[in-house]
């Protein structure tokens, strides 16, 4: 009698089964055929009831911002306290933050001599509408702004910098109240912690939603672009692509290989331990997935269990040059296909302040890149809103981004491995002769 029973929910079960990067790739692809075959047609719109997928797609990815940054800052913040891992957290914190600083950096470069973009539709309108925004801002008020007078006008008002601000504020304080003598304190502390870890989780359970929401957004987005614009935007894509993985070879040649040299660990034994995690971080696109692989890795390399067990995982939610490199070459795409310009200094400079102080709060899950690089654009005051050219924009990044994600997840992998040992050796924690100069 079972074999008789309907199977419930088939159809739900069967889309859900499969691979969200799959999904994506095939919503990417059947919107950029549908998008041709309807400019050939003459059509360049699509029924509003059509375009409504879409729309609820870029509204879904702005309900999740401002939470996302909260309770993953919080919780990223709270775990790096001095009171508890005194000077290789410090460091390790240092080195991550510079590392990733250098990476925006690398990203910024990346997008200046590639200049990808996109000859979209509808550039003029978002020029001029973007222009107000950020002609009268000067590098003093962006300093002093980031400081909020009110918290909660900043969080209605979605003003990400000083949500990001007041967040490491929160949490750095919460982390030394964790670790209190009284007894009230540390109780308290606690409960506050979880609240905000729970929080964290939760919208990681969104964000795992929305991902499987993705592919129909994109797949109406992509239509949408393609429609009005043709075929000529894929070239923009192989553009990007290339520019991110020409980024992240620059980054761990320049930047890993000289933090390496520096700290005079061999680089052909480093990076014979370091294959294996690169390669499991490459396939799975995930930082946390891959923290056994990078255990066996530092283990192998000598480093004490005493600095990879706390540097190993803080890195997997704070270090993130692969995503940081990301930020800056997809910025410099979407700015220059919606507005038929590059990035000015201030919004440079900004785009290397947020990526730098968002990565503390990027989780270490696939996907996770796409959601922060909507914060930094939200950022630099040209949030992604429905119906608009950078919505259609941001879709085509997001059409690729698993194919950027897989490089940049291992890169940020073999940072957390890289800035690990340099830690080690410079306090005395790496054992192992094989490594050293």
């Amino acid at each position: 009698m079972a074999n008789n029973e309907p199977k419930k929910g088939g159809i739900l079960r069967a889309y859900l089964n499969v691979n969200v990067l799959y999904k994506i790739l095939i919503g990417l692809v059947i919107g950029a055929v549908a998008g041709i075959i309807l400019a050939a047609k003459g059509v360049t719109a699509l029924p509003a009831w059509i375009s409504m997928f879409g729309t609820i797609f870029t509204r879904l990815l702005k309900m999740i911002i401002i939470p996302i940054i909260v309770g993953s800052l919080v919780v990223g913040a709270s775990s790096v306290s001095p009171a508890n891992v005194g000077r290789v957290g410090i460091r390790v914190v240092i080195i991550y933050l510079a590392t990733s600083a250098c990476g925006v950096i690398i990203g910024l470069v990346m997008g200046n001599i590639f200049q990808p973009h996109a000859e979209l539709a509808a550039v003029t309108q978002l020029a001029a509408d973007a222009a107000g925004k950020t002609a009268s801002t000067n590098v003093w008020e962006v300093i002093y702004s980031i400081v909020p007078t009110s918290v909660l006008q900043s969080l209605v008002n979605e003003t990400v910098l000083q949500v990001i601000f007041f967040s490491l504020v929160f949490g750095l304080c919460l982390s030394f109240m964790k670790v209190s003598e009284d007894e009230r304190i540390r109780t308290i502390s606690t409960t506050m912690y979880n609240v905000f870890d729970c929080l964290a989780e939760i919208m990681m359970k969104i964000v795992a939603g929305i991902m499987q929401y993705a592919p129909i957004g994109v797949a109406v987005l992509i239509c949408e672009v393609f429609a009005k614009n043709g075929a000529k935007v894929a070239g923009a894509l192989l553009t990007v692509t290339i520019a991110c993985f020409l980024g992240y070879l620059i980054h761990i040649v320049a930047v890993y290989g000289g933090l390496l040299a520096i700290f005079r660990i061999k680089l052909g034994a480093f990076f014979k331990e370091a294959r294996t995690p690169f390669i499991t971080a490459f396939v799975t696109r995930s930082s946390n997935g891959t923290l056994p692989t990078t255990f066996a890795a530092a283990e192998n390399l000598g480093v004490d269990k005493e600095v990879y067990a706390f540097s190993l995982p803080l890195g997997a939610t704070i270090n993130m040059d692969g995503t940081a490199i990301y930020q800056g070459v997809c910025a410099f795409f979407l700015v220059m296909s919606t507005q038929g310009r590059g990035l000015t200094m201030g919004e440079m400079g900004m785009i290397v302040l947020l990526a730098t102080l968002a990565s503390i709060g990027t989780a270490g899950v696939p996907g996770a890149g796409a959601i922060m690089l909507a914060m930094v654009m939200q950022g630099i005051d040209l949030p992604i809103e429905a119906g608009t050219t950078l919505a259609g924009a941001y879709a085509m990044i997001l059409g690729i981004d698993a194919i950027l994600d897989m490089g940049r997840t291992a890169l940020n992998v073999t940072g957390d491995l890289t800035c690990t040992c340099c830690i080690a050796k410079k306090l005395g924690f790496l054992k192992a002769d094989s490594v050293l100069k």
